[in-house]
């Protein structure tokens, strides 16, 4: 763990990554254990649930609610391309206020698109045409593109949602000034959500590159296979851990103007392993405060 508290980070740089990991946020897949893996979380944490694109949305709001009654702060994806119509997405609406979940993150999905809704954007405008009583929304972005949307097309998605959003998620990236140069992009272009960095958590590292494979963050491993000192900070014996990672990341985070918020790590159910890791990186930088 020497890594990431080097000699090279000062006591500034420590106690403002230890201030972003401790405003982390964790998603959950809606699988078998999930449950079980949302117990080795703090109480009241935020947990993010994901819509799987062979499932549907009705298994993820399903373990929102549970994780609500948990303790925790449940927020379920609403993925645009799995509601089939604007009946749907009322009867959504409705079960979500009734369940008093107030937070949602709103993407395309990964899904086949089996209504009316081809992407993030239409729903939410949809959301507002119909009326909810949501208090928080999260949209995503993407560092290194998209491997099947323009990136000018990207960027102007990004912009129409921002009025209808709090703030932006990156997508999993392992490559530091892509995720960098993304935060001033946004800000150069006039995009001033706040913006938290999505951080692959504590994962063996074949699982990494399953889900990092069908995610579509190709640039990213290539960059680690040109990056090998990298690539073997990041992977251990006993897997993958993000250490060098956010090092990498903390010239961002210190630069006020990006508005950096905090990590929503993916932990890929793997939440054990990567509390601990984060446990574990706290209590290093507690001796540089």
């Amino acid at each position: 763990m020497s890594e990431p508290t080097g000699p090279e980070m000062g006591s500034g740089a420590a106690r403002a990554l230890r201030s972003i990991l401790l405003h982390s946020n964790f998603e959950l897949i809606p699988l078998r254990n999930a449950l079980d893996q949302a117990r080795f979380l703090p109480a009241g944490t935020q947990v993010s649930v994901t819509a799987s694109p062979t499932g549907d949305l009705e298994a993820t709001i399903d373990l929102s609610r549970d994780l609500a009654a948990m303790g925790f702060e449940a927020v379920p994806h609403l993925a645009a391309r799995m509601v089939r119509d604007r009946r749907h997405l009322a009867a959504i609406l409705a079960n979500l206020t009734r369940l008093e979940i107030g937070h949602v993150f709103v993407v395309a999905g990964d899904a086949d698109q089996r209504g009316e809704f081809p992407d993030g954007l239409a729903l939410l405008e949809a959301m507002v045409e119909i009326g909810h009583g949501l208090t928080r929304i999260g949209i995503s972005g993407y560092p290194e593109g998209h491997a099947f949307i323009p990136d000018a097309d990207l960027w102007d998605s990004l912009a129409a949602k921002q009025k209808f959003a709090d703030y932006i998620v990156t997508q999993m990236c392992f490559d530091p000034e892509a995720i960098g140069a993304f935060v001033q992009a946004c800000r150069s272009r006039g995009i001033t959500l706040p913006v938290r960095f999505g951080l692959p958590g504590v994962a063996p590292i074949h699982k990494l590159a399953v889900i990092a494979a069908r995610l579509g963050v190709g640039p990213s491993m290539q960059f680690l296979s040109k990056h090998t000192s990298l690539l073997g900070k990041l992977v251990r014996p006993r897997g993958y851990a993000p250490d060098e990672l956010i090092r990498r990341l903390v010239p961002t985070i210190m630069n006020p103007e990006a508005d950096i918020q905090g990590f929503h790590i993916y932990t890929f159910n793997e939440v054990q392993s990567t509390e601990a890791w984060r446990q574990r990186m706290l209590a290093e930088l507690d001796h540089y405060g």
